[in-house]
């Protein structure tokens, strides 16, 4: 019986790269873009006797921004993958759009390759917001596309949305979330900004000249995000993360879950047979100890928490044996709960989701 794989594919290239983005991507001439793709199609190609002790059931294209590459490209990409690996017919597949990017045509490419999930990557509906974040695209642009990807038949979209942004008001966030609610996408992240070193926000944060929302104003932010998503009929089935029922992105819950995927393309990573690696990059081993901390903190991300059951099925040992001190003080501060098997984080154990997770690291 093949095992269950995940993969991720990565397209460094974007129009502009955004004023808060430190992942590996950048701009580059369709040249560039000519000889990335054709190096891709090769290492896919490298992995057919990997391959087939595997069946893939989520395909993730993420970047930069895939869809800045010519439809004939991906396509070439898309041929390579499913003759290289055996790819359950159900299967999610997601690629990354910027609004920014596409048209009508461009879609329809994309749903003719097998593509069944959109991720568009919005962050707010205040065209101000937007031209501090550096995006290059205008509210006007997403509505556009969310129209057009409707229109050529994607029932499963993602938007990303982004709290805590330079000049953003809670009422600002409070009109991207519901502009965003009423049009009602399948999926929503909303994430909060981190501001990264080696990003131009982080050197303007050096110089004092990024006005950010203050950290009680943040919190806000997030407590609001939670009351009125529900009220359109979102679940918040991880941290940041919220669907329509039967719409959580199985991707990204693999990852949550430790699920073994594969990543291809400049520096992707990977996790296989409990090693962690990164292309190009020596594996690092995972130990027990090493598991058992992924387990619990990429686990506790999930509003239903980690099962102890599965705690002991993954690792021979009682949960309470390993985190016994670490539950008992977590339970009586109130950042914790556990019922029928699950243990979970409360809302105020969400509120300090930070402090709560690096408890678990030995």
């Amino acid at each position: 019986m093949k095992k269950e794989l995940e993969l991720y594919l990565h397209i460094p290239f974007c129009v502009k790269k955004c004023n808060y983005c430190d992942f590996p991507s950048g701009p580059s001439t369709k040249k560039v873009q000519e000889e990335y793709v054709k190096q891709l199609i090769k290492k896919i190609e490298d992995k057919r006797d990997f391959a087939k002790d595997y069946e893939v059931s989520t395909i993730f294209v993420g970047g930069g921004t895939p869809t800045i590459l010519a439809t004939s490209l991906l396509d070439q990409i898309f041929e390579k993958v499913f003759a290289v690996f055996k790819v359950n017919k159900k299967a999610e597949i997601t690629t990354e759009m910027n609004p920014g990017t596409g048209n009508l045509t461009y879609l329809k490419e994309l749903k003719k390759m097998g593509i069944n999930r959109l991720s568009l990557g919005l962050q707010s509906t205040n065209d101000l917001e937007l031209l501090k974040l550096g995006r290059i695209h205008t509210y006007e642009d997403f509505l556009r596309t969310f129209k057009e990807a409707r229109e050529v038949g994607f029932d499963n979209i993602n938007v990303d949305l982004m709290s805590a942004i330079p000049e953003q008001t809670i009422a600002s966030w409070i009109q991207s979330l519901k502009h965003i609610a009423r049009i009602a996408p399948e999926h929503i992240s909303a994430y909060s900004l981190i501001v990264e070193e080696g990003t131009p926000f982080y050197e303007m944060e050096q110089k004092h000249l990024l006005n950010l929302p203050n950290e009680e104003d943040e919190r806000r932010m997030y407590k609001e995000t939670n009351i009125i998503l529900k009220e359109y009929g979102y679940h918040r089935y991880e941290i940041s993360n919220y669907a329509k029922e039967g719409y959580e992105c199985q991707h990204n819950l693999g990852y949550w879950e430790r699920k073994e995927y594969l990543g291809l393309g400049y520096q992707a990573a990977s996790l296989i047979n409990n090693k962690r690696f990164v292309e190009g990059e020596e594996a690092e081993v995972l130990t027990i100890k090493n598991q058992m901390e992924e387990f619990m903190f990429l686990g506790l991300r999930k509003m239903v928490g980690i099962s102890s059951r599965e705690f002991y099925k993954t690792f021979n040992k009682e949960i309470h044996h390993v985190y016994g001190k670490v539950l008992k003080d977590l339970k009586h501060k109130k950042l914790i709960r556990e019922s029928k098997g699950y243990i979970a984080l409360t809302e105020k154990g969400i509120d300090l989701s930070n402090y709560v997770l690096s408890e678990f690291l030995f």
